[in-house]
């Protein structure tokens, strides 16, 4: 493969953080979340622990302040025993302060470990996935699984999964203390209103789904757009389609703050629902509190200390709001990436052998066919190309040639036939063998944001100037490198784009050659140039392939003038094969096609 594919498969088989849940294997949010949660155990029962001595303190504190409270109304205490009192109370708000700074400290730590084995497991899951899925799949859409719907996932993971905890707990103490340390009556007067609030919060909660499901979609839309016109900016220049990608992106990101101040609005609807239910239970609370104490049922010290417990309850109430929107943020995040990691590789790397030994590469009644299509792109292709043997290929647009490197690079499986490498099927080989045994050069290779030598020693990062420079001869390209500002430390740009489009092929093509693969493919690589350069680099290569096998597709049969062995493909079949000589004598499709190119060239000398 190109040395850009060797360099990304080399990182997706790098270890990832391996004592993490497998989202492959979690189907649901829920069990990908219970599998995270056992694995972090520990860290989630220090948090926990913290947040149960956090709520201790908190239903301690309003019960201590009813006793002072009525201590000083019976004038029943001294300002030595009050002092005491208050240094507790200030310990106490202290300790909680702290408390809730190392949960905090010990959920987060977890949480974002979350977080990282997803972006790790997404990203090793899509360098695995073949050209299929993402001619299905939007790159815009694939960035926001990356960002916004993980970020969503981990936020459920951490901020959700503790706040509901502690809201939980601290709601169950806070009525147990009301109910059984205070009055019976008075705490089943006070929750009258609660009933209603759930309902609120059921309904609200509906709408919160739904809200952020269209706001993440917004917002992959957005993504796609940005990327897309980035990509294409020297298209959109010079089109003068500026304007139109600028209100286009307006519209995009109008309708994605739109959605987004939606899911906003909705969830601050939980805000008036608690604040309502609160207010009308202090009202009543106070009302038929303030009858206890008339009555002498109650002292003002545990209306005081009710009154206050009332008041704790903002936060449980509050943090059933924050849960339910985070859990509805986190499934609607979930819905979308969920698919993506568990979408079937598009060629199984089932393949055990490590390493692709020297030997012939035989294709047998080889067919394919796309599956959008119905006609086969390749149909009863055979051939056998022998070690350090050149194989060229060549046919009109649409014939296959493409087809057949896709299935040398096993990115996808032959519908039928055979094709073979050392006596065995390439789905034999694990991906990582193939990719090491292979360099591929396409038509329009990819160069990193990177300077012109790190970019041809991608494949092979030990590599020194002096490789890189030789290299750099072999394809033509070393004075072209010598002319820019800094030389081999050059950055190129995104893309490539500071250089010429035959200065990206050739650079491209000094990356494969110092990979030093076995089998070197040169996919049309050559078009970008002209006739005097591609013979100076099909020279260069061929006094330095030492032993490579090579396969050269191409249009310009100049190129192919030295192959041992070319197929000529029409329509997904073989029409015509041999050397060159043998081709001239059979006056084809390809003997015709060389008288065209040489008077072509002739003229043009002319």
């Amino acid at each position: 493969m190109s040395a850009q594919d060797h360099a990304i498969g080399a990182s997706s088989s790098s270890s990832s953080p391996a004592q993490l849940p497998d989202p492959i294997v979690a189907k649901g949010l829920s069990s990908l979340l219970g599998a995270f949660v056992r694995e972090h155990w520990r860290a989630y029962l220090i948090a926990g622990l913290m947040l149960t001595g956090v709520a201790i303190l908190t239903v301690w504190l309003p019960r201590q302040i009813g006793h002072v409270v009525d201590a000083l109304v019976g004038r029943q205490i001294g300002m030595a025993a009050l002092l005491h009192e208050l240094s507790l109370m200030v310990a106490a708000g202290i300790a909680i302060y702290f408390l809730r700074v190392g949960w905090r400290l010990y959920l987060f730590s977890a949480a974002y470990q979350l977080g990282q084995t997803l972006r790790t497991r997404l990203y090793t899951r899509l360098t695995l996935q073949g050209p299929r899925f993402f001619q299905q799949r939007r790159t815009g859409d694939l960035m926001a699984n990356a960002t916004n719907d993980i970020d969503a996932v981990e936020m459920t993971a951490g901020e959700a999964m503790l706040a509901g905890f502690d809201g939980t707990l601290t709601l169950v103490l806070v009525i147990a203390m009301m109910t059984l340390g205070v009055d019976w009556r008075l705490a089943l007067i006070a929750l009258l209103p609660f009933p209603l609030m759930a309902l609120a919060f059921w309904h609200i909660s509906r709408h919160v789904h739904e809200a952020w499901a269209q706001s993440l979609d917004r917002f992959s839309k957005l993504n796609e757009h940005v990327q897309e016109t980035f990509a294409g900016v020297r298209t959109v220049r010079a089109l003068g389609l500026e304007a139109r990608s600028e209100r286009h992106f307006s519209e995009l990101a109008g309708k994605a703050a739109d959605t987004s101040f939606d899911a906003q609005r909705w969830e601050a609807a939980y805000e008036p629902a608690v604040g309502f239910t609160l207010a009308a239970a202090t009202a009543i609370t106070l009302g038929y509190g303030g009858y206890l104490i008339w009555h002498e049922q109650l002292t003002v010290g545990q209306l005081t200390t009710f009154s206050l417990y009332l008041g704790n309850l903002i936060w449980p109430m509050f943090a059933a709001g924050w849960v339910l929107s985070l859990i509805e943020r986190g499934k609607a995040a979930w819905a979308r990436l969920g698919p993506v990691l568990h979408e079937p590789l598009t060629v199984e790397d089932t393949g055990t052998v490590a390493r692709v030994p020297a030997g012939e590469i035989t294709a047998a009644a080889l067919s394919f066919t796309y599956p959008t299509q119905h006609r086969p792109a390749l149909e009863q292709v055979s051939f056998t190309l022998q070690p350090g043997a050149m194989l060229g290929v060549v046919g009109p647009t649409g014939a296959g040639k493409t087809t057949l490197v896709r299935l040398l690079l096993r990115q996808y499986a032959p519908s039928h036939g055979s094709l073979r490498w050392s006596g065995l099927p390439l789905s034999d080989y694990s991906l990582a063998a193939l990719r090491d045994a292979i360099s591929w050069v396409s038509q329009e290779p990819f160069l990193f944001t990177a300077s012109v030598a790190d970019n041809i020693r991608l494949g092979k990062p030990e590599a020194t100037r002096a490789d890189v420079e030789r290299v750099a001869r072999l394809a033509a390209v070393h004075e072209d490198i010598m002319r820019l500002p800094r030389g081999y430390d050059t950055p190129v740009g995104e893309r490539g784009v500071t250089l010429s489009g035959g200065q990206n092929q050739r650079v491209a093509i000094a990356r494969a050659l110092l990979a030093d693969a076995p089998l070197l493919i040169l996919d049309d690589a050559l078009s970008a140039v002209d006739t005097g350069t591609e013979a100076a680099i099909l020279s260069h290569m061929k006094q330095a392939r030492a032993g490579r096998t090579l396969i050269v597709i191409g249009h310009r049969l100049s190129a192919l003038v030295d192959a041992d062995h070319t197929l000529v493909l029409r329509e997904g079949h073989v029409v015509e094969q041999g050397n060159h000589a043998a081709l001239l004598a059979h006056d084809g499709w390809y003997a015709r096609q060389w008288r065209y190119q040489q008077l072509q060239a002739s003229l043009d000398q002319d």
